[in-house]
C-alpha cells in the first residue's frame, strides 16, 4: 500500500487491521522490558519498546480522582476529567474533535476513586505522532471548562443520577460502598445535591491543583525509541506546574457487621455481601486471589457457583471479587435471587464463605485454579492495549517492574496454608456488611 496515497485515518485502520492479524499467526509475548525514569518535574514515566506495529499507546494517570475531592463536592473529578475535551488551550469542543479524526488518532480514559486517566493511541510517524502528543498535552494542561459546557455536563449527569436513584443495582453500590467505607472518599458517590453545587470555579480550582507533574504518571508502548519516548514524556508535562506530592488517605473505620434492606419493587432481590479487603501490593494479594477464584471467581468451577446456583438454583450469577485500590479496596460477594429466596440464598452465601474462611480450600481445587489462572495470563498481555493497562497499573501504583513476569511463578508459589490463612486473617464476620435491594423479608 502506497502510504503517501491514503489519509492518517486509514492509515489507523490499516494499522489496527495489522493488530488483528499479528495477535491471530503470533504467540504472545512475555518477558516485557520495562523501562522507567523520572522527568525534572517528578513525573514517573513506564515504557516498553515494541516495533511490531506502526502504533504507539500513551496513557496519562493523575492523582485526580475521588479521594481528592472536598467532602460534599462528590462528583468533581468526573466532571473535570469529562470535561477536558470540551475546549482547552485556543481550541473549541468541534475544533478538538476535528483535530483528532485529522490526525487519525483516539483519545480516551476516565476516572475511578483513585486516578483520572487520558489515554491516546496514535500512528508512530513523526507527524501523526507529534500532532496527537501536543494535543493530548493541550488538553491536559490547558483546559478551559466553557461554561456551556459545563452546564450541560452537569445536566447530563444530574439526568443520570435521577434515573439511577431508581434502578437496584445502582442503589445496591451506592449504599454498599457507603457501608464499608463509612469515613472515607470511597464510599462517597455523586449524587444530585453535591453535583448540583459544582461551579466552573470547582473545576478550574481541581484541575489546578491535582493535575501537576508531581502526581502524574505517564505509560508508553509501541513503535518508539527510548529517546522518543523521552520526548513524548517530557512534551505531555512540560506545560504543567510540578505541584506537591499528594499526602496518604487511610481508612480509619472499620465496619460493623450489619444488614442494610433497602426497599424496592424490583422482581428480584439485589445482595451485596462485603468489607474492606486488600490494597494494591499487599503481600496476601496472591494467596487471596488464587483463593476468591476458587471461592467465587472462577465462574461454574467456583464453591460459591456450585452450592448458590448448581446445587440449590437460588441465582444465575454469584461472584466474589477483590478489588485492590491505593488503600484498602472492597471484598464482594453479589448475586440476585428471587425475593422470596433471598434469606435463604444469603444464607447459604455466608455458610458457604464461613466454611471458605475455616477449612481453606482442597489440593485439587488450587492445582485446578492454578492451571487454568495461570492458562489464561497469555491473553492478559496479548496486545499493546493490554500491556499499556498493566504498565499503567505498575506505574500508578508503583508495583515492581517484574510484576508481569513474575505473576505466574507468584501464583504457582501458592499452597493451601497460605490461602487459609490469609482469608482466616483478612475476612472477619464481625466486619461483613450485608446489602439488599429488594429483598422483602425480615431476615437476621
Amino acid at each position: 500500500v502506497n502510504r503517501l496515497m491514503i489519509s492518517p485515518r486509514q492509515r489507523f485502520g490499516l494499522a489496527l487491521a495489522l493488530t488483528v492479524a499479528t495477535l491471530i499467526s503470533s504467540p504472545a509475548r512475555a518477558g516485557l522490558a520495562i523501562q522507567n525514569w523520572t522527568t525534572p518535574g517528578g513525573t514517573r514515566v513506564f515504557f516498553v519498546e515494541s516495533r511490531a506495529l506502526p502504533i504507539v499507546d500513551v496513557q496519562v494517570d493523575f492523582r485526580a480522582a475521588g479521594t481528592e475531592v472536598p467532602a460534599g463536592k462528590a462528583g468533581l473529578a468526573g466532571l473535570t476529567r469529562g470535561l477536558l475535551d470540551a475546549g482547552a488551550g485556543n481550541l473549541d469542543e468541534d475544533a478538538i474533535a476535528n483535530r483528532v479524526a485529522d490526525l487519525g488518532a483516539q483519545i480516551g480514559g476516565g476516572a475511578d476513586m483513585d486516578r483520572a486517566s487520558l489515554s491516546l493511541r496514535t500512528l508512530s510517524s513523526a507527524t501523526e505522532r507529534d500532532g496527537a502528543v501536543d494535543l493530548l498535552a493541550t488538553l491536559i494542561g490547558k483546559p478551559t471548562f466553557p461554561a456551556a459546557a459545563v452546564e450541560r455536563e452537569k445536566s447530563r449527569l444530574i439526568a443520570g443520577l435521577k434515573e439511577a436513584e431508581t434502578q437496584p443495582d445502582s442503589i445496591l453500590s451506592r449504599r454498599f460502598a457507603a457501608a464499608i467505607f463509612p469515613d472515607h472518599p470511597y464510599g462517597r458517590t455523586p449524587t444530585v445535591d453535591t453535583v448540583t453545587t459544582i461551579s466552573r470555579d470547582d473545576l478550574a480550582d481541581f484541575h489546578r491543583r491535582n493535575y501537576t507533574s508531581a502526581r502524574a504518571t505517564v505509560s508508553i508502548v509501541g513503535d518508539v525509541s527510548r529517546a522518543e519516548a523521552e520526548a513524548i514524556a517530557n512534551r505531555l508535562v512540560a506545560g504543567l506546574p510540578v505541584g506537591e506530592a499528594p499526602a496518604a488517605t487511610v481508612n480509619t473505620t472499620v465496619p460493623v457487621r450489619q444488614v442494610i434492606r433497602v426497599p424496592h419493587p424490583s422482581a428480584q432481590a439485589h445482595i451485596a455481601v462485603g468489607q474492606p479487603g486488600i490494597r494494591r501490593g499487599d503481600p496476601d494479594f496472591f494467596p487471596l486471589f488464587v483463593g476468591n477464584y476458587i471461592l467465587g471467581g472462577g465462574g461454574f468451577v467456583s464453591r460459591l457457583t456450585g452450592e448458590v446456583r448448581e446445587k440449590r438454583g437460588y441465582a444465575y450469577s454469584v461472584y466474589s471479587y477483590f478489588a485492590p485500590m491505593r488503600e484498602a479496596g472492597p471484598f464482594q460477594i453479589g448475586l440476585q435471587t428471587k425475593r422470596d429466596q433471598a434469606d435463604a440464598a444469603l444464607g447459604l452465601v455466608r455458610e458457604t464463605l464461613d466454611k471458605f474462611i475455616k477449612e481453606g480450600v482442597t489440593e485439587a481445587e488450587l492445582k485446578a485454579a492454578k492451571q487454568n489462572i495461570v492458562g489464561g495470563f497469555p491473553m492478559r498481555i496479548d496486545s499493546n492495549g493490554k500491556i499499556l493497562d498493566y504498565l499503567s497499573l505498575i506505574g500508578f501504583y508503583q508495583l515492581p517492574l517484574t510484576y508481569l513476569d513474575d505473576f505466574n511463578q507468584n501464583i504457582s508459589k501458592v499452597t493451601t496454608a497460605q490461602i487459609k490463612d490469609a482469608f482466616s486473617r483478612r475476612i472477619n464476620p464481625n466486619n461483613m456488611v450485608t446489602v439488599v435491594v429488594g429483598g422483602d423479608t425480615e431476615g437476621k
